[in-house]
């Protein structure tokens, strides 16, 4: 079986992907905007310049390239949340993946927007600076709920083609 970086990133990608192609179904048929990646990206770069926090991430000055910075993270992070359910399950997992460690870890994961990124862009804790913040709550819910499927459909996908 391959190591575990590598499946952690081939996992995470996949799981990412599957996840994005779920925000983009819910753009095109429910006409809900998902993640600007560019603005995650804005506000990660300018961590280097020691801000790493925002009244609003959108108010803040633009960077260059914060478009890609944003989706490298988000990517990034993917593959560092299935290097975790790796980590707590262990390697086993790749090659008989289980849908509720998955999809808890994915539930789990939410504690990031809500504590960290969220705040950090001007959101609050818990989205509670967002016009609607039981709306904002639910919808990083959900994406983080349907990431966690996504693990374990990318797991499953990689463990039959690895086994192959």
């Amino acid at each position: 079986m391959l190591e575990g970086l590598t499946l952690a990133i081939l996992i995470g990608v996949t799981a990412t992907a599957i996840a994005d192609l779920w925000s983009l179904f819910q753009l095109r048929v429910l006409g809900m905007a998902g993640p600007n990646w560019g603005l995650v990206g804005r506000w990660i770069g300018h961590m280097p310049r020691g801000q790493f926090a925002h009244q609003s991430i959108a108010k803040a000055p633009a960077l260059a390239n914060e478009r890609l910075l944003g989706w490298s993270a988000h990517y990034l992070i993917g593959v560092l949340f299935a290097a975790l359910l790796l980590a707590l399950c262990g390697l086993e997992w790749a090659q008989q993946p289980r849908f509720m460690p998955a999809f808890m870890l994915g539930l789990v994961t939410v504690a990031a927007p809500y504590l960290i990124m969220q705040p950090g862009m001007g959101a609050g804790v818990f989205a509670s600076k967002t016009p609607k913040p039981n709306v904002a709550r639910a919808r990083s819910l959900l994406a983080h709920g349907v990431f966690g499927v996504a693990l374990y459909l990318a797991g499953l996908l990689w463990a039959a083609v690895l086994q192959a």
